[in-house]
């Protein structure tokens, strides 16, 4: 199965989803019938070979191993070098063992990457603002999970980042598909050429917990053996810079698990005891029966920078984006399936469009194996549904990984209190 695009409101977005028809269907939504066969050729008589032999032709010649990547003297990026960085990670997923990547990617150009695109990184906000001119469309693809090969087709398929093009990724760049680290390389190069026309945000795998659960601590530790562990903490450093949502146009806000709860100020034990006046202290609330929408200020001012988005205590919110998941029962309430996160029903929905006047939300964090679990909303046939459709707008989930998971992990995809 290939990426395919599906346009959805504002028109200057188009979600990188993974819909097979896609191709077939005209812009009504009718499917034309297929043209009649052309009339078979007729079928050449077989011929015995001059020489008697019967053997095979020959094969192609193998393709020659590229040179190891160098990492730029100047440190400057070039479209030339980005495509040549593609054809080498193509070569060595298909033709060494994952132990040999070193011969083409060293672990010293592996840290000089991930660094540098950290440092990019590390000075967006929590919230970036992607503002296209008329001239420029936007490309939001959902979950990815190492599958290298169809993040090269869908950015083919779509059209390269370019000064007309920007992409916008909603995390989940590693764990359970077989090359999350050559992926997230490829992503970070295009974000250190074109920072300002790619933006990569944070999924929940990308974190300490999932990486070591989900297979990407593991898959460094195969190809860089005993330089992993150097390796793997730099990609941790990187996790914590990503921003945590994107707003495009000023109406389209994209993150990967969604919304957020807000800061409840609450009387302290001590203030409680005080005889005169009152102490407060405030934070993101974590009983049920007091949660409330946050708002965008409390997004921006929230600490992305922690290798584990917390459960509990008072930094919630970064876990709240990376983890919740939408509802069709109203209101807030807590995500008790995962451990982490909210639910929010299409009130919810409804409110936060029309307090920060937007039109879409486009989130991800859910794929066919977890929407098998949901009856109550959509199944993920055709990399997104439409989960809410409310007065303001809609609400989108977008999942960008055909064939996922390309192998199951015995482990649900969930953070327990008690970890």
């Amino acid at each position: 199965p290939k990426n395919r695009r599906a346009k959805e409101e504002p028109e200057i977005i188009e979600l990188a989803a993974t819909d097979p028809m896609h191709a077939m269907a005209e812009p009504g939504g009718a499917l034309d019938p297929p043209p009649p066969p052309s009339p078979a050729a007729p079928t050449p008589p077989v011929q015995w070979p001059k020489d008697g032999s019967l053997d095979p032709p020959p094969s192609p010649s193998p393709v020659a191993q590229p040179p190891p990547v160098e990492w730029p003297e100047d440190g400057v990026l070039t479209r030339d070098w980005v495509a040549s960085f593609t054809a080498a990670l193509d070569w060595c997923s298909r033709s060494i063992p994952p132990d040999q990547l070193p011969s083409v990617l060293s672990a010293d150009f592996v840290r000089r990457l991930v660094v540098a695109a950290a440092v990019i990184l590390h000075r967006e906000p929590n919230i970036v603002r992607v503002d296209p001119r008329p001239d420029q469309s936007v490309v939001v693809v959902g979950d990815v999970h190492g599958q290298l090969h169809d993040v090269m087709f869908l950015l083919r398929d779509a059209g390269f980042p370019s000064e007309e093009r920007i992409f916008v990724f909603n995390g989940d760049y590693v764990d359970r598909g077989a090359w999350g680290l050559e992926t997230l390389l490829l992503l970070l190069a295009w974000k250190v050429f074109l920072p300002n026309c790619v933006f990569l945000l944070r999924g929940n795998h990308e974190s300490k917990y999932c990486t070591s659960v989900y297979g990407f601590e593991q898959e460094v530790m195969v190809k860089y053996k005993g330089q992993g562990t150097q390796v793997y903490r730099k990609f941790l450093r990187c996790f914590e810079d990503l921003p945590l949502a994107s707003i495009i146009a000023g109406c389209v806000y994209t993150a990967h698990g969604g919304i957020f709860r807000g800061a409840v100020v609450l009387p302290s034990k001590r203030s409680k005891r005080a005889k005169k006046g009152h102490k407060y202290k405030a934070g993101p609330t974590d009983d049920s029966t007091t949660l409330k929408l946050g708002s965008l200020d409390e997004l921006l001012k929230a600490r992305r920078t922690v290798l584990d988005t917390p459960y509990e205590g008072s930094n919630l919110i970064p876990g709240d984006v990376l983890w919740s998941d939408p509802s069709l029962d109203k209101g807030l309430s807590l995500n008790n399936e995962r451990g982490i996160g909210l639910l929010w029903g299409p009130d919810i929905t409804q409110q936060f469009l029309y307090t920060n006047n937007l039109k879409l939300i486009i989130r991800s964090h859910e794929g066919p194996d977890a929407r098998d679990k949901r009856h109550d909303l959509l199944a993920m046939d055709s990399g997104y549904t439409i989960d809410h459709h409310v007065a303001c707008g809609k609400l989108i989930t977008l999942f960008s990984a055909p064939d996922y998971p390309q192998f199951q992990v015995i482990l649900c995809d969930t953070i327990y209190c008690s970890a």
